[in-house]
């Protein structure tokens, strides 16, 4: 589809962010010039005022370039293709990159501030006070700094590990380079469910994949991975890339490990993830559990990647309108009370500028919620009218109110939640939407396909991120001890999870061991693991809130308001569920045996 063919009120309100090009071009040199003024301030933050205003005078612009790099990325994600867009992209990261190299001698000389300096300026300007966590935060990272020309030229490398917005949104050259490929694949036509000729394409992958036509999704899934299979080399040149861009800085800081230095980063202890990982391994006999009833279910000889994309009760699933999605939704989460349906609904009123909904010709595919400081958060999705998009709008509106909520609640030095905190929120609203459906379901059949899709989500969000994330890992560690990340590695370090992961009840296809191809959140520096640290923490907390009501309520809005104003564990314990341990994990696990209980019940098996 065309983008002309979407009725405006379904596209973002881009005026809520710049009214036009030019007046974006003029906050973008704004920002380059007023950096200068920083370099005011150099040798001077052991004054009290003189360190308040040079934060003061810091945060305020970094809040307009993360304005101007949002508005660029917003317009990209809208015409990938387009060479404007992407002009533009790389206008909005070099902004920001500017403005960090300018205000780098602010972190320098931050870290070798005296404790009693700066409990003197404390003592002297309350107003420092709003920045005390952010202070705080990089102080305890001292021992990772170089000398000025080391840092220098780092920067110059592109250095991230001291980013202050999210690192999906600063692209490496590595990941422009995999998003630019897989923007200018050709896939072959397949025929569709009505023995049309379609196009495939990234953005309609997803749709024919979950064919409820055997031989449609089979054709898509073939045609899918056999193109991602003839360009492999390409494809794993770049992820390696990618793998040793991350080794190189962690290693040049003094870290073992990239994963020590990305998880470092947020304050995380690389227990937190090996711990995900182990007790997802010693619980894996559910998911397998899943596999065998789902080729049951389904009557299959073999049961293949094509067919874990569609619900295993036939003639189950219902289009859902987007309409019907956006009442249902409001339904599922009045457990959250008044303040929170209040702000949801305003934001899913397509009239108010903070969707853009459908799918159309260039656009990038998937969904993401993404703001900046003092604007409403932008939603994206490519919504066609299935009950995964409804929960997918349900979860990225999670992102959206955390966001919100933080903003509201947090100056801008601490309003920025970490990604280890940023799936809770969205999988918490997923929880709440699949309780309520299945609580509401109208006959059995309804309810057989709702749990399908809880048991769905706790296999791809919860075990299949958990696969990736042990394989974002090994691919690290084998790079760092000096194995070569060619194709045939990555695919073979690939399969082996999968034949681990699936169980004997799933049959390996032949281009199986491609998938990791396409999946950008290996760019993303160690950020899948949260998808499943944060589902698992999601269902604690839902179901904390649905058991105990308001207690448990007012404990996860501490956590949606904490933005960064304590370490992310911390807020997250303080919440309900303290993610060094197992049990929260152990419990996510459970549900899927429970999950599947119930269901055998109501087949009578």
């Amino acid at each position: 589809m065309d983008r002309s063919q979407i009725p405006d009120r379904f596209k973002w309100d881009l005026d809520h962010l710049f009214p036009d090009d030019e007046a974006w071009e003029k906050a973008a040199a704004r920002v380059a010039a007023e950096a200068n003024d920083l370099e005011y301030f150099r040798g001077k933050l052991n004054d009290p005022d003189q360190l308040f205003r040079c934060l003061s005078l810091y945060f305020g612009l970094h809040g307009t370039a993360n304005r101007v790099s949002l508005y660029a990325n917003l317009e990209h994600t809208l015409d990938t293709l387009s060479p404007g867009t992407q002009a533009a992209l790389d206008k909005g990261v070099a902004v920001m990159d500017g403005l960090m190299e300018s205000a780098r001698f602010i972190r320098e000389e931050l870290m070798n501030l005296d404790e009693g300096t700066l409990s003197g300026a404390y003592a002297k300007i309350p107003g420092l006070a709003a920045y005390k966590p952010y202070i705080e935060d990089l102080r305890r990272r001292r021992g990772i700094i170089l000398s000025p020309e080391g840092e220098r030229i780092l920067a110059l490398a592109g250095d991230n590990l001291f980013a202050e917005i999210d690192l999906n949104e600063i692209p490496s050259h590595a990941e422009k380079a995999f998003s630019g490929m897989m923007a200018d694949l050709e896939f072959p036509e397949i025929e569709d469910e009505e023995g049309d000729m379609i196009q495939l394409s990234l953005s309609n992958y997803g749709r024919y994949r979950g064919s409820s036509e055997r031989g449609v999704r089979r054709a898509a899934v073939d045609a899918f991975f056999g193109t991602l299979k003839a360009n492999r080399h390409v494809l794993a040149a770049t992820l390696a890339g990618q793998v040793a861009f991350n080794s190189f800085l962690a290693r040049a800081r003094g870290y073992d490990s990239a994963i020590e230095a990305y998880l470092g980063k947020d304050n995380i202890d690389t227990a937190v993830y090996e711990n995900l990982v182990d007790t997802i391994n010693d619980n894996l006999k559910p998911l397998h559990r899943y596999m065998a009833l789902r080729k049951k279910i389904m009557q299959v000889d073999e049961l293949r990647l094509f067919d874990l994309y569609v619900p295993m009760v036939a003639g189950s699933e219902r289009e859902i309108s987007f309409e019907e999605a956006r009442n249902l939704i409001l339904r599922a989460m009045a457990p959250l009370g008044p303040e929170y349906l209040a702000v949801l609904a305003t934001g899913l009123d397509p009239d108010n500028g903070w969707i853009d909904l459908y799918p159309c010709k260039n656009k990038e595919s998937g969904a993401f919620s993404a703001s900046t400081y003092g604007r409403h958060p932008f939603v994206m999705m490519n919504y066609l009218d299935t009950l995964d998009d409804a929960s997918t709008l349900a979860h990225e509106f999670g992102h959206a109110l955390h966001s919100h909520f933080s903003m509201q609640s947090q100056l801008p030095a601490c309003s920025r939640y970490v990604s280890f905190i940023a799936e809770i929120a969205s999988t918490f609203n997923e929880t709440l939407l699949a309780r309520y459906l299945a609580d509401n379901a109208k006959d059995t059949g309804e309810k057989l396909y709702i749990l399908n899709q809880l048991a769905e989500t706790i296999r791809t969000t919860i075990y299949r991120q958990t696969l990736f994330a042990e394989f974002e890992k090994t691919i690290h560690e084998k790079h760092e001890a000096g194995e070569s990340l060619t194709a045939d590695c990555l695919s073979k370090t690939y399969i082996g999870l999968i034949r681990r992961y699936y169980g004997d009840d799933y049959t390996i296809g032949p281009d199986d061991a491609i998938e990791w191809a396409y999946i950008p959140h290996f760019y993303w520096k160690f950020y899948v693991f949260t998808y499943a640290t944060g589902l698992s923490a999601g269902i604690s907390l839902a179901t904390g809130v649905l058991e105990e009501g308001a207690p448990a309520r007012e404990r996860y809005f501490e956590m949606l308001k904490g933005g960064c104003s304590l370490p992310p564990v911390e807020l997250l314990r303080r919440a309900g569920a303290d993610m060094t341990r197992s049990d929260v994990i152990r419990d996510a696990a459970a549900l899927l045996d429970a999950t599947l209980d119930e269901m055998e019940t109501l087949l009578d098996m």
